[in-house]
């Protein structure tokens, strides 16, 4: 299986270390059906991109801002069978704090509360939607991330659930592993590697660098 040395690993959050898939779907379904939108054909982009995007696209008549504000709202109250990822507390205790971080397409307000209804701690570097100008598959989110943490895009590894957030990665020259859960592993083709589990990554640090085992 491939291994990979970096210097740090960069995380998605939703369906990456929080498994926020009932939760999202419930959000995305209600707003689809207030709004007179096929709700399938939201769930079909919504996932792994900031809410203003799927605002723009599928509901530009609305007052984005607005809805945006609303659906935030909605998604920070929605607790209910919001938990951790299998793995994901024992994959970051593994890693110096310092060498992670976490790049969501939520909100800072919805990071925060997923973090701490998932029982994971908040790392230092939490890079979310309200702190970038374009969102995944843009490279911004990630380059960020790694500008954070002081470490060279090209020398982090991103952990990602959805293609957007593995196109952000390779657009910012960083590989990715892709992680099975949200998508099949058929979707994640772009990845350099493909796990089903996070109970298969298996991070120590050797000579100063991150040593990621599949």
């Amino acid at each position: 299986m491939p291994i990979f040395r970096c210097s740090a690993i960069l995380f998605d959050l939703d369906g990456v270390l929080v498994d926020s898939t009932r939760s999202v779907s419930r959000l995305w379904r209600r707003w689809a059906t207030e709004n007179s939108i096929d709700p399938e054909k939201v769930l079909a982009i919504a996932h792994g991109v900031r809410t203003v995007e799927v605002v723009q696209r599928l509901a530009p008549h609305l007052d984005v801002e607005a809805e945006v504000r609303r659906i935030e709202l909605r998604e920070s109250e929605d607790t209910d069978g919001v938990a951790v990822m299998p793995g994901a507390a024992d994959l970051i205790r593994s890693i110096p704090e310092a060498r992670w971080c976490v790049v969501t397409s939520g909100t800072h307000l919805l990071a925060a509360a997923r973090l701490r209804l998932a029982g994971l701690p908040t790392p230092r570097v939490l890079v979310t939607a309200d702190e970038v100008s374009n969102g995944k598959p843009h490279p911004e989110p990630y380059l960020k991330g790694a500008q954070l943490l002081g470490f060279d895009p090209v020398d982090c590894l991103v952990i990602e659930d959805a293609p957007a957030g593995i196109q952000s990665a390779h657009a910012g020259g960083m590989k990715a592993i892709g992680l099975a859960s949200t998508f099949p592993a058929s979707e994640l083709h772009e990845a350099d590697a493909v796990v089903s589990a996070l109970q298969q990554i298996r991070v120590g640090v050797q000579d100063g660098k991150l040593q990621v085992d599949l």
